[in-house]
C-alpha cells in the first residue's frame, strides 16, 4: 500500500501540470465532445509509457546493479529541478489559468487525432513517464510495480476527473491562485522525493 500511494502520489505531481495535454481535455469536457475516447487515450498512453520505463529501467537495474545508483542521481536532480520550476511559479506567478472555454471542439475524429498527438508527440511525456517514474520505481525493487500501478491510476483519476468534471473544475482552474496552490504541493512532492532518491544512491 504504500508503494501504491507513493506510485500515485508521484504520477499526479507529475501529471497536474499546466500544458497543452491538460487544457485540451478540459475543453472537451467543458463542450462534453468526445470526453470518452479522450480521457481514455489519456490514460491507457500514460499507463502504456509508465508500464515501459518500469520494465524498462528495472531491466538495466537487475542487468547492472550500479546502475541503479546512477538512475537515482539522474533522476533525483531532474525532480529538483521541476520541484524548484514549481517553487519559482508560486512565487513568480504569471497568467496560469487553463483557457477552455473558447473556441471549438470539433469532430471525434479530430479530436482523438489531437490528443493522440499532444500525447505521443510531447517529449515531456517520456521524460515524466518513462524516465523519471521508472527511475523512482526502481527504487522501490520488488514493489517497482505496484508503485507503477499507483502512478498510473493517478493519471486515469486525474483525466477523468478533468474531462467529465469539466463543468465544475473549468471556473475552479481558471483562476491562477488555484495553480499557485497546485504548484505549491507539485514542488513540496517533487524536492522532497528528489532529495531522497539522491539521499539514498
Amino acid at each position: 500500500m504504500t508503494a501504491l500511494a507513493a506510485g500515485f502520489g508521484t504520477g499526479l505531481s507529475l501529471i497536474v501540470a499546466i500544458g497543452a495535454q491538460n487544457a485540451f481535455v478540459l475543453r472537451q469536457g467543458v463542450h462534453r465532445d468526445a470526453v470518452l475516447p479522450v480521457v481514455a487515450i489519456c490514460a491507457l498512453s500514460d499507463a502504456l509509457l509508465i508500464a515501459l520505463g518500469v520494465a524498462g529501467v528495472g531491466a538495466v537495474v537487475v542487468a547492472w546493479p550500479g546502475a541503479l545508483k546512477l538512475v537515482a542521481l539522474v533522476g533525483g536532480g531532474f525532480l529538483l529541478i521541476y520541484g524548484a520550476l514549481a517553487a519559482r511559479r508560486v512565487l513568480r506567478p504569471g497568467d496560469g489559468a487553463l483557457r477552455a472555454e473558447s473556441g471549438s471542439a470539433g469532430s471525434r475524429r479530430r479530436a482523438v487525432l489531437t490528443c493522440l498527438a499532444l500525447t505521443w508527440l510531447n517529449p515531456h511525456v517520456y521524460l515524466d513517464t518513462v524516465f523519471l517514474v521508472g527511475s523512482i520505481a526502481a527504487d522501490h525493487g520488488p514493489l517497482r510495480w505496484t508503485f507503477g500501478l499507483g502512478a498510473g491510476l493517478a493519471s486515469l483519476c486525474w483525466f477523468a476527473a478533468l474531462g467529465f468534471g469539466a463543468r465544475l473544475l473549468s471556473r475552479f482552474l481558471a483562476r491562477p491562485s488555484a495553480w499557485r496552490v497546485l504548484d505549491g504541493l507539485v514542488a513540496v512532492t517533487m524536492l522532497v522525493l528528489g532529495g531522497m532518491l539522491i539521499a539514498g544512491a
